[in-house]
């Protein structure tokens, strides 16, 4: 744990403006200790960082002390906040492996959860209710199996993850774009409070950071570089979730997708991967198999009986279908067909999608 100056000092270090990582990288290395550095002269500063950088090193940032209070208040406002620097026991190892590690982290919650075996599981904010389901299955499957689930606290896939992951003993890990005294999106706030109590937050920006664009693409990073491998469950090609699976597979991790329709544009982005050497992958138990090797079974992950054997879920398929579809394959009535496809939404069989489509729903 920092004690108050060492702390300060660190803060004044990745708040001066340009300096970035590399400069306090470099300062480090040179000075001993973020202390150290401002110890030192602004002439060995100069040697290190050149003139224009020990420049800006020189004049305190104008809202250095209050952003600095507000991290102080948000560290004293309660259990289980701290924060990790680069160089304490409890950093998580695999990003010790990454290119550009954070120098720094807020950590809230299990930190010990920041060092075991994990997967990240990401994909679209605008995903499927089939997406969403795929998403929780397999954070939930896989964190009974002890693996720690990783994901970005976002809408849609990463949300279900999380979900998923707080089922089981792996529990899970957020990685988020603000600071840890705020949730984005504001209606994860629920969800955000169960991962600070039984999983962990974790945020390289300061409290009171807002959530900003240039934020996301470094926390993704971060999801990619804490995991062993990256499951991309539904995403567009153009998005972050592929972002975060390139940079995974650039850090020597494996790469694993979820394939789909062929004409549902939340799948072109895990088709893409795939086609690129991604795994290509139908159950959590296909991730088990390429990690550890053969997994053990757990109460609860077999399908339900029955569910193969229906007509109407046969007729259905695994793409989205119109109720005039289905009864032309089913040869049933409308009446008839809608109240089979209303038993099937209350079992948890069918979601019924926008402009009157219906689409079965498989559990990983």
């Amino acid at each position: 744990m920092l004690d108050a100056d060492e702390f300060a000092a660190w803060f004044r270090l990745l708040e001066t403006p340009g300096l970035g990582h590399e400069g306090v990288r470099r300062l480090l290395a040179s000075f001993g200790s973020a202390t150290q550095v401002l110890q030192a002269s602004k002439a060995a500063w100069q040697q290190v960082v050149g003139a224009q950088l020990s420049q800006a090193l020189d004049r305190e940032p104008e809202e250095l002390q209050p952003r600095l209070r507000a991290a102080r208040q948000w560290l004293a406002g309660g259990e289980q906040r701290q924060v990790l620097t680069i160089g304490d026991d409890d950093y998580p190892a695999l990003l010790l492996q990454t290119p550009d590690p954070p120098l720094l982290l807020y950590v809230q919650g299990q930190v010990g959860l920041l060092n075991r075996r994990s997967l990240a599981i990401v994909g679209s904010r605008n995903a499927s209710a089939q997406g969403v389901d795929n998403a929780r299955s397999f954070g939930a499957h896989l964190s009974r199996q002890d693996w720690t689930i990783v994901s970005g606290l976002a809408f849609g896939i990463d949300g279900a993850a999380h979900e998923g992951g707080l089922q089981g003993a792996g529990s899970t890990v957020a990685v988020v774009g603000t600071g840890l005294d705020r949730v984005y999106p504001a209606r994860h706030r629920t969800l955000a409070h169960r991962i600070a109590t039984d999983g962990v937050l974790v945020s390289e920006f300061a409290p009171g950071t807002p959530p900003l664009p240039p934020n996301f693409p470094m926390r993704n990073r971060i999801i990619a570089g804490l995991a062993r491998g990256t499951l991309v469950v539904e995403a567009a090609l153009k998005s972050g979730s592929l972002i975060t699976a390139r940079q995974a597979a650039e850090y020597g991790r494996e790469v694993f997708a979820v394939p789909g329709s062929i004409h549902a544009p939340l799948s072109r982005g895990c088709h893409a991967l795939i086609r690129q050497g991604a795994k290509l992958v139908e159950s959590a138990d296909d991730i088990l198999e390429e990690l550890q090797g053969q997994p053990r079974l757990v109460p609860g992950d077999a399908p339900a009986p029955g569910v193969r054997d229906d007509p109407v879920l046969r007729a259905l398929g695994h793409d989205p279908a119109t109720l005039d579809t289905l009864c032309a394959r089913t040869g049933w009535s409308a009446q008839e067909l809608s109240a089979r496809l209303l038993e099937l939404e209350l079992e948890d069989q069918v979601a019924r999608l926008p402009g009157g489509l219906y689409q079965r729903r498989s559990h990983a």
